[in-house]
């Protein structure tokens, strides 16, 4: 199991515009198609104007269907240029969970309503 860190940095202040433009339209698209969100967060202190989200996936392989099925939906191509004022960089990270962790990860993961 891997787990991928996208963070989007905002323009300032518009962080909340972001994240308010995904609950309202992005989520419902993103969410049956990758499947596993873990975590959805926006910074308090330290760089502002951040948004992580974290997605779970089963190996490189399922994160590369997943993401490449989203590509081609027509639903977010059509999401994306709604949210590209807003972004100003984006970095993302695949994360390997510690041994102990990856039992509680999908016993996390089962439990998330669908």
């Amino acid at each position: 199991m891997i787990v991928e860190e996208r963070i989007y940095r905002t323009r300032p202040g518009k962080a909340t515009e972001y994240i308010r433009s995904y609950a309202q339209e992005g989520l419902a698209i993103q969410r049956p198609i990758l499947g596993n969100l873990v975590g959805y967060y926006s910074t308090e202190i330290g760089p502002l104007n951040v948004v992580v989200h974290l997605w779970a996936y089963e190996d490189m392989a399922d994160r590369a269907r997943r993401r490449a099925q989203l590509g081609t939906d027509p639903r977010w191509q059509a999401y994306l240029p709604k949210v590209a004022p807003f972004v100003e960089q984006q970095e993302n990270r695949i994360l390997n969970p510690a041994p102990f962790f990856e039992p509680m990860l999908r016993a996390m993961l089962a439990a998330v309503p669908r």
